[in-house]
């Protein structure tokens, strides 16, 4: 690392005749010159990733943006968030050129024959480079980054063409990531468009029926939950008893319920915890949460792949003879906003989905040949969305320890096997 240069972020741009600058004050952009189209306005709601994300950006006219022109952004420049969710910066590329930095940003500037633009912007995304802004930043509920801060932070400069390198290897990791998170979008769009026309019109084209949830292929049925089902609530054995909580019983809490189908899970617990405080739902059960904040948003529910235990805020649905498991857990993914206008609010916040209602709940139901065709055909896409976003964690993964080793000089680029 003896090739390497360290400098703060303040002395590199001021040696190339750049500073460090503030967006404009309140006073200086009004909120009513606003408007919906025209010149982009950055500020820290539209950074992600060290991109800007060009959704919901507020405009100004060619007007504003000429009396604040100080702030116009040109491409290379880093626009860093002064308070919240500090580190948190974008690297302005060609399509922002011209765009102003926004009142809760700084803009730094470095047009340096010695450093790379996207380099510094990797670098400056280190935990390392983060952790170092948060000790600094002021405040503790709502942390400040100041201008003398900032240009503080200590920046490591290699050689300027192993810089290159290693902002092309990240980037090209980064696109990577983009590309699976596109295909996952795509395929999470796919899923829902199949199931909706799966659950209204089958597979044999057949004429439809109008029914209290909606369309459905003539020769199915319209059931209640509880014609074609029973029911399982759940519990929490004591926190108290450490032994209890040192099984390998998986134990399911609404927290584990982001993905459609459950093989294991954070917690586990003993047969003793079993038979004291909760009760095991068999395999094939679906869950659902039926207590708690995430139903102010949405029902979320899954499919048990092994027996499990689940806790008192959940419900576990056990499908009889003439129902499938998948098709019970597609049906109700189907039906999710006919399940959420079922969830009650108190008073005071806790939003609850009441066991009758569950029970109550109806969907559609054909013969067992065709849930099993219909599941198949989901569960195909699911596996695609499963793949790619194991292919993503990866990709993460890789990043991650790219960025690491490759900022801090344990791994350089020539010593890369690509």
């Amino acid at each position: 690392m003896s090739d390497w240069r360290r400098i703060t972020l303040g002395d590199l741009a001021k040696s190339n005749g750049c500073t460090i600058q503030t967006g404009p004050f309140g006073s200086q952009l009004h909120k009513h010159e606003y408007q919906a189209d025209g010149i982009g306005v950055v500020n820290p709601t539209h950074m992600a990733n060290r991109r800007v994300s060009h959704d919901s950006v507020p405009c100004v006219s060619a007007d504003v943006a000429a009396r604040l022109s100080k702030h116009q952004v040109r491409p290379g420049d880093l626009l860093f968030a002064r308070r919240g969710e500090i580190g948190r910066h974008a690297l302005i590329t060609e399509s922002e050129r011209g765009w102003l930095c926004g009142t809760g940003c700084f803009l730094v500037r470095v047009n340096s024959p010695e450093s790379d633009s996207t380099y510094l912007s990797f670098y400056l995304s280190t935990d390392e480079s983060v952790e170092w802004l948060n000790r600094h930043a002021a405040g503790v509920v709502m942390p400040n980054l100041s201008n003398t801060v900032l240009q503080r932070v200590p920046v490591a400069l290699p050689p300027l063409p192993e810089q290159k390198k290693i902002a092309h290897i990240l980037s090209t990791v980064q696109r990577a990531i983009e590309a699976q998170e596109r295909i996952i979008q795509t395929t999470t769009e796919l899923k829902k468009a199949l199931m909706h026309k799966l659950f209204t019109e089958g597979l044999r084209n057949e004429p439809q029926k109008q029914t209290e949830i909606g369309p459905v292929p003539e020769s199915w049925e319209v059931v209640p939950l509880s014609d074609v089902c029973r029911f399982q609530s759940g519990g929490t054995p004591s926190k108290r008893n450490p032994e209890f909580w040192a099984g390998t019983i998986p134990w399911v809490s609404p927290k584990d319920m982001k993905r459609p189908r459950l093989a294991d899970v954070e917690d586990h617990i003993s047969q003793e915890a079993l038979e004291s405080g909760s009760k095991l739902a068999p395999a094939g059960s679906v869950f659902v949460v039926v207590r708690g904040m995430i139903l102010a948003k949405t029902v979320p529910v899954a499919l048990a792949e092994v027996p499990m235990a689940i806790n008192q805020d959940m419900k576990a649905i056990v499908p009889g003879p003439k129902l499938r498991s998948d098709f019970l857990l597609y049906a109700l993914e189907a039906l999710r906003e006919n399940l959420f206008k079922k969830v009650g609010r108190s008073g005071h916040g806790t939003c609850t989905l009441m066991g009758h209602e569950v029970a109550a709940f109806k969907i559609p139901l054909p013969d067992l040949a065709v849930q099993v065709e219909i599941s198949s055909a989901i569960q195909n896409i699911e596996r695609k969305k499963e793949l790619h976003d194991e292919k993503r964690k990866q990709l993460q993964d890789l990043f991650r320890t790219l960025l690491h080793e490759l900022m801090t000089a344990k791994t350089r680029v020539h010593a890369l096997a690509l």
